[in-house]
């Protein structure tokens, strides 16, 4: 089997900051994509484009060979896959489900389950990398499941992403993705502390930055969202509210595999405190709020 782009039908639903960029991706790359979003609004760009809209999930997995799904959250993911008007009862024979949401690494493995019983493949697959590396088809995609699902649908993670990486077995995507949140969520903590420090000891903190992001202390977000700091650009590539979605998801997973982690806990507390001042539906970059 091979999935050619004109004749590969992609169900794609979830049209936020991340998956409109995504799928939009996916169309210039020639795969029919047919949309569905909570929020009609959100996928009128895509549909404007030549996205066909469906009316529920359970319409988009009827008509598609390949389904991708990049909702809010945890509950939001087993609303869609499971129950009598899902994605797992309605999919195609054979079709594949990938999960592209940041969600429980438990919860893979029970839709990477319920999809074998019925003859689908389902992979996780969370991604990294932002509204930009979105926008930009430059995305870091973590993958579970089977190995062969992977290498058939590779094309169409070429399409969104650059880094692809397969991880292992269900499950095994969205453990790399709670890696990679609790390596972001201490980083944010020193890229804000820095800036700050720059700013109270009399310090431009551009200048400063343009010595310190390609040296030992380099990062994605101190290179991307430090300038946005210094912009005083709070604007969403990545909402604090799902932030702490995740992190409470790491955390979770952390304490069942008994490991301690103290500079994730002390960044979720603050995240919350900065949620509980009104701040959810800022960037994640918006912690610097609390150093102000």
């Amino acid at each position: 089997m091979s999935f050619e782009a004109s004749s590969t039908v992609i169900g794609f639903i979830g049209s936020g900051v991340m998956g409109r960029s995504m799928a939009a991706n996916l169309m210039k790359s020639g795969y029919p994509v047919h949309v569905y979003s909570r929020t009609r609004s959100k996928a009128d760009p895509l549909v404007a484009s030549g996205a066909v809209w469906k009316e529920s999930p359970a319409l988009v997995a009827q008509g598609a060979d390949i389904v991708i799904t990049i909702v809010g959250y945890p509950a939001d993911v087993e609303a869609i896959y499971f129950g009598d008007n899902g994605i797992i009862a309605n999919a195609k024979p054979g079709s594949y489900l990938i999960d592209m949401t940041t969600s429980s690494p438990e919860l893979a493995q029970r839709i990477a389950a319920a999809a074998a019983q019925k003859g689908l493949h389902a992979l996780d697959a969370p991604v990294s990398g932002g509204d930009i590396g979105a926008r930009e088809a430059r995305l870091s995609i973590m993958v579970g499941g089977e190995r062969g699902a992977f290498e058939l649908v590779l094309p169409v993670f070429n399409a969104m992403g650059k880094n692809i990486v397969y991880q292992g077995p269900a499950g095994s995507g969205q453990h790399t993705k709670m890696c990679n949140q609790i390596a972001i969520a201490a980083g944010m903590l020193g890229v804000c502390e820095a800036i700050a420090y720059a700013r109270k000891s009399g310090l431009d903190p551009t200048t400063v930055l343009s010595s310190i992001e390609s040296g030992a202390a380099g990062s994605w977000s101190l290179s991307n969202l430090g300038p946005r700091i210094i912009a005083g650009n709070f604007a969403p590539g990545f909402y604090v509210k799902h932030f702490i979605k995740d992190m409470s998801i790491a955390s979770t997973s952390a304490d069942s595999l008994e490991l301690e982690t103290p500079g994730l806990d002390l960044a979720k507390r603050m995240y919350e405190k900065l949620a509980a001042e009104g701040g959810e539906d800022f960037g994640t970059q918006a912690l610097f709020k609390l150093y102000e």
